[in-house]
């Protein structure tokens, strides 16, 4: 039996274990959680290779920053100017992946940094992160939660795609949470009528599958309540609330990504590939508004770099690097399907990445 096939029998092990004392059936965010973050096993906490550009290094899917450094050398601009801005001197980054962002960041930006706290929950990815970032000794921390308040920049690039979603599936016109239940040796779906529903409602009455994101919510609120003094920048895939329940988006948004392909089935193979969903930006935004947090702007990651400067660096990059940031920004690629939204504890200012194109006014 291979590494990989041990991994993902004793994982469903566990799972298994958990649904017996639930009763059979657990909800697909419950699913989701252990899949991704059950200590040693699942995705984000066993010791896989996860981040590289190509499916040779064993890699799953590649981020921004692997992709191009022009990605953190750009951001570290609005970074810089956030910093300035609240009159802080640290960065606090979630989920850091190859620890790539942060090195960008910490190269750029200098001495305007005098700290760098990364919040990750995988020991795998921090020992990938304790490598790259030696150079910058004690300046780089690492905790597993967050201390009581904070002040400084927050930034979570392909984070909010990794939290648990419960999934509502409309069957007749009857609203079901959809959840997991077992099916001799395999996980399969199984449907509760519940009283949840989705934040819009679903014109018309054919089928829909869709999600809701309490916990990116409620992650968002709590970093609300301990962000003293700074901003936070959260970079991902999704849609405000009017495009992602849209009546003809009626097959949800989870996907799973492993060896560089894309599948729809987070039931086989767990432990072994990422579970994402589509974030909900509008959710975020309100989230982040009601618990005290000013929205600075909300751009695609295209125009977002490009107001920070990407052009400019690309005309002083190699032809190879300018090839690779052109995927930042393309609409084919990242640079449409990627969004960036900025929030600011205190009254806010005007975040020079949301100079021109921005589209608060969607959420």
């Amino acid at each position: 039996m291979t590494t990989a096939d041990s991994l993902t029998t004793t994982l469903q092990s566990r799972i298994v274990q958990t649904m017996a004392a639930a009763g059979g059936w657990i909800g697909f965010d419950d699913f989701m959680a252990r899949a991704l973050y059950t200590p040693g096993l699942g995705y984000y906490a066993n010791d896989l290779r996860k981040l590289g550009l190509m499916p040779g290094s064993g890699s799953d899917f590649v981020t921004a920053p692997e992709l191009s450094p022009l990605f953190g050398h750009a951001l570290a601009a609005q970074i810089g100017q956030a910093l300035r801005q609240s009159g802080t001197d640290e960065i606090w980054e979630f989920g850091a992946g190859s620890g790539a962002l942060a090195l960008q960041l910490l190269q750029t930006l200098g001495e305007q940094v005098r700290r760098y706290t990364i919040v990750d929950l995988s020991g795998a990815l921090r020992a990938r992160q304790q490598q790259t970032l030696q150079p910058f000794g004690e300046r780089v921390r690492w905790v597993s939660e967050l201390p009581a308040a904070l002040q400084g920049v927050v930034v979570g690039n392909e984070v909010l795609d990794a939290m648990p979603v419960q999934l509502l599936v409309r069957l007749g016109g009857v609203w079901h949470e959809r959840g997991v239940a077992l099916a001799g040796e395999r996980f399969v779906w199984a449907d509760r009528v519940t009283d949840l529903r989705p934040p819009l409602e679903i014109e018309g009455n054919h089928d829909y599958l869709t999600e809701i994101h309490p916990q990116a919510e409620a992650f968002v609120r709590t970093l609300a309540d301990k962000l003293e003094r700074g901003a936070a920048f959260f970079i991902d895939y999704g849609f405000p609330e009017a495009e992602y329940y849209h009546p003809q988006r009626h097959m949800g948004t989870v996907m799973c990504h492993r060896a560089h392909q894309a599948d729809p089935d987070p039931l086989s193979d767990v432990g072994l590939k990422d579970i994402t969903a589509h974030v909900n930006f509008t959710g975020v935004a309100l989230a982040a508004q009601d618990a005290g947090l000013a929205v600075l702007g909300y751009a695609s990651q295209g125009r977002f770099l490009l107001n920070c400067g990407l052009a400019q660096l690309m005309e002083q990059a190699p032809l190879a690097q300018r090839a690779q940031a052109h995927k930042l920004v393309l609409e084919h690629e990242m640079g449409e399907l990627f969004k960036v939204i900025g929030l600011a504890a205190g009254a806010p200012w005007d975040a020079l990445g949301f100079a021109a194109g921005d589209r608060t006014h969607t959420l």
